[in-house]
């Protein structure tokens, strides 16, 4: 051992790299801890080998180089692709009731609209025709709508990523969306659970609505549901309350093209309709049989005869003016009973009577005349004193055009909008023997000439509307403020915006006939404005009240003196004015208006029984042939106020007004023709206790809309120029209880003299 120890030999360094101790211990150079510059030489001839082997084959390792970078990349995108679509689905899921919750909804239920004489008007809501199963209608029925939309309905899981992905080419490739890509499981999804409306959130929860519906139903009891809730069209839900509706049959015998007619339907059934377009119908039903004969459903010989067959006109669904109203108050009824849950009967305050006169009256004129003038529409409105509607006709024909004339039109009312000029021109201290000088004048940059250079010169307030003169007219619309007038069209009913312009005289902003209508009320019942609406009573099927509008009060807007002077002064109008066609045996009063070109004719009458307005024109706004307010509008008005006050005892108007001497001057102020600068006008206060009338549903608000620039109008026969002047805009004023007050106190001086007032 202890020559072991004196033996021992120390590690070293000096030595020859490979040589090797005898006792088989060796640390050579490359053993070092901190090696010299060998490191330095390794990574110099590594990075030889690489250059060498990257000579070789660098390309191609670079090509691959990039598309595995795209493809992981790709990959990487399409996790958080799929991780935002599940945040989507997870936040909207999260906002629908617990699936625990989810149940096929019963029918919706049917609403039934009768008439103040307790006559059906019409029928409304989802009630459809008796459900058929599957296996009991028509073969063809089912097989036409899956080819038409949804080939490949019994192999996908509810929703297809086929026809998903197909439709989105396609809109992508039109550069508009035309194409769908719903499956009939999600269109009974929508339908059953969902509002049409097209937002992400309804398309989400469509599609989680889908996959719940496959899960809990077969395929054919998916279909069955779809064909007996479905709309196809002319109000008929499902396809056994279409086959009677367009073929007059059950859906167990419908044919051939038939089922392809009812198929191509859910395109577009309001639209596609046979009862309103058999033409567009049937191309859509050819397109219908040839994706059956492409899926096999059909042979060359059954579509060869389908083909063949004719396209017939179904009669109209709902056709009559009436449905004008049922629209009206389908629209109203959420407002005044909430979500209907339940059937329900509605009574009307239209009286179907009076209703189809109005019809009658309406089509009958334009049938005789509407060539020669170039008339195609039509609109009537009547309200008793109460501000229930008695009849409201919106066009021609309901069949062929839902669009409401009376309450959606917008039209410039001409100067059947100039008794609100007088009326504020009234409460000013102005009477109907006020005197103006019916002469050429000229406002700021406007001059409102009388048609043909014809002037009458000094005449009264109530010749001047009763000859309806531009020239006066503006004159008081100067005098008193176009803002004064604004605010008394707004305090009697008017709800559209106006502009306060001089050009407002003669009714340059526009106006629906049913506001233009109810403004009038207030003349003819005292001076009250009372709520227009259309629903008395509204009751579920046994019997419970809902709604009942009994009871009530309306707000008086018009002191009863200045009722007196414009009944006076209307009734002018009728006995030697503008309207004398509509003259009968009653007291009535009221105002024609003619807009530029006679695009527009207008009369609106009254009678202590009902204001009824009138209006004929055309759709795209072109001009009339020479048509009046005193021609067309006036006749209307006259067949209809005869038929519906036969019977009744005859009753004056409301309102008394004693004329002065012919020698006496009524003194006032008058401003000069050419004087921009308006009259003030007097505060309006009076402390009277209004009436207690039928209280009413609230009034369905017009929508608001900028009124069209001030510009030339044909007022009853005169021309007036454009309004070039600025002036200022007001919005709506709230009208107020009590109005009008003592009338300006009346002062003498030249200029009074001189202008004869």
């Amino acid at each position: 051992m202890a020559n072991r120890r004196d033996s021992r030999i120390e590690p070293s360094f000096e030595g020859p790299p490979r040589a090797k101790s005898q006792t088989g211990l060796s640390v050579s150079e490359e053993d070092r801890v901190v090696p010299s510059n060998r490191k330095a030489s390794a990574k110099r001839k590594s990075s030889k080998g690489k250059s060498a082997r990257g000579r070789r084959g660098g390309s191609g390792r670079g090509l691959f180089g990039v598309l595995g970078r795209l493809v992981y990349w790709c990959f990487v995108l399409a996790i958080w692709g799929g991780i935002a679509v599940a945040g989507v689905v997870v936040y909207y899921g999260a906002k629908m009731p617990a699936a625990t919750t989810w149940s096929i909804p019963d029918r919706a239920p049917n609403i039934k609209i009768v008439s103040a004489d307790g006559q059906l008007l019409a029928n409304r809501g989802m009630s459809g025709g008796e459900a058929v199963g599957l296996h009991e209608m028509s073969p063809y029925i089912p097989e036409a709508v899956i080819a038409i939309e949804d080939r490949r309905f019994y192999s996908h899981f509810g929703v297809d990523p086929i026809g998903l992905s197909r439709a989105m080419v396609t809109n992508l490739a039109g550069g508009h969306f035309s194409q769908g890509g719903s499956t009939l499981t999600q269109q009974l999804a929508k339908n059953l659970f969902l509002k049409p409306d097209r937002t992400l959130e309804r398309k989400v929860q469509e599609v989680l609505l889908a996959l719940w519906l496959e899960h809990k139903h077969t395929k054919d009891q998916i279909l069955e549901m779809y064909l007996n809730r479905v709309y196809f069209g002319s109000g008929a839900y499902g396809v056994e309350a279409a086959s009677r509706r367009y073929f007059g049959k059950s859906a167990r015998d419908v044919t051939l093209s038939e089922a392809a007619l009812l198929a191509g339907l859910l395109k577009a059934p309001s639209r596609l309709s046979p009862a309103r377009d058999p033409k567009a119908a049937e191309e859509r039903s050819q397109l219908v049989l040839a994706a059956m004969r492409e899926e096999g459903k059909i042979s060359e010989k059954e579509l060869k005869t389908a083909l063949s067959a004719p396209a017939t006109r179904s009669p109209s669904y709902w056709t009559g003016s009436e449905n004008y109203v049922a629209d009206t108050i389908m629209e109203e009824l959420p407002d005044l009973i909430g979500d209907v849950r339940g059937d329900i009967v509605i009574d009307s305050t239209v009286d179907l009577n009076l209703q189809k006169l109005a019809e009658q009256s309406i089509r009958r004129l334009i049938d005789d005349s509407g060539k020669k003038l170039n008339v195609t529409q039509g609109a009537l409105v009547s309200i008793d004193d109460s501000g229930a509607v008695r009849a409201m006709v919106g066009g021609y024909d309901y069949s062929t055009s839902q669009f409401d004339r009376a309450s959606e039109a917008r039209r410039q009312p001409g100067s059947a909008f100039k008794p609100f000029v007088y009326m504020a021109a009234l409460e000013a201290g102005r009477t109907p023997d006020s005197v103006r000088n019916d002469a050429p004048i000229k406002i700021g940059n406007w001059t409102p000439d009388n048609y043909g250079g014809k002037y009458f010169g000094k005449v009264t307030l109530a010749t001047a509307l009763a000859k309806s003169l531009n020239s006066v007219a503006a004159q008081l619309t100067m005098e008193v403020g176009p803002n004064a007038v604004v605010e008394a069209a707004h305090r009697m009913g008017i709800q559209s915006d106006l502009l306060a312009n001089t050009s407002i005289a003669l009714g340059t902003s526009e106006v629906t006939p049913l506001e233009l209508t109810s403004a009038y009320v207030p003349f003819a019942n005292g001076g009250y404005k009372p709520d227009i609406h259309f629903i008395r009573r509204v009751t579920t099927a046994d019997g419970k009240v809902l709604y009942d509008s009994a009871g009530g009060s309306a707000p008086r807007v018009i002191k009863p003196e200045i009722v007196g002077m414009m009944n006076s002064m209307m009734t002018g109008t009728v006995e030697v004015g503008t309207a004398k066609k509509a003259a009968f045996a009653w007291p009535s009063a009221g105002k024609t208006g003619t807009s530029q070109n006679s695009r527009d004719a207008w009369f609106v009458g009254y009678t202590a029984n009902l204001t009824t307005g009138v209006w004929f024109g055309n759709d795209d706004g072109t001009a009339m042939k020479k048509v009046t307010g005193g021609a067309l509008p006036a006749q209307a008005w006259h067949e209809f106020m005869v038929a519906a006050h036969e019977g009744v005892p005859v009753r004056p108007l409301p309102g008394t007004w004693k004329s002065t001497p012919p020698d006496t001057i009524v003194p006032d102020d008058i401003p000069s023709a050419d004087n921009n600068q308006p009259a003030p006008v007097p505060s309006a206060s009076v402390g009277q206790q209004a009436p207690t009338v039928q209280a009413s549903a609230p009034a369905r608000p017009a929508p608001v809309r900028a009124a069209r620039p001030a510009q030339t109008v044909d007022a009853d026969g005169f021309d007036m120029p454009a309004d070039n002047g600025t002036t200022a805009s007001v919005g709506h004023p709230v009208p107020p209880g009590s109005v009008g007050g003592p009338l300006k106190k009346k002062r003498t001086s030249i200029l009074d003299i001189l202008g004869g007032g």
